[in-house]
């Protein structure tokens, strides 16, 4: 049961760094084109349509990682026995 628990901590983990990288990512990519802008208003479309295609990709990454981990949790959920079931019985062998 104890690697099952850890199985779910480690789910969370790589998900948080997964979104904390990607909102990162973003960030920089959000103020780089906006820096850009301000040097050379001229270029904002050009950039702009950049900065959309770029942030497209970044979410994609986030929502393949959503993804995973939902995959990933219903696998740990089959090894966790159902609320009010019992435990399985556990067999012995009689030596005489």
């Amino acid at each position: 049961m104890t690697y099952i628990g850890l199985g779910y901590i480690g789910v969370g983990l790589g998900l948080g760094m997964t979104l904390i990288g990607a909102a990162l990512g973003i960030g920089k990519l959000a103020g780089a084109a906006l820096e850009g802008t301000a040097r050379q208003p001229e270029a904002t479309n050009s950039l702009q349509t950049m900065m959309i295609i770029a942030a497209a990709l970044i979410e994609g990454l986030g929502l393949f990682a959503l993804v995973i981990v939902f995959l990933a949790v219903s696998t740990l959920n089959k090894g966790v026995a159902p609320a009010g079931s019992a435990p399985a019985a556990v067999e012995t062998t009689a030596t005489h």
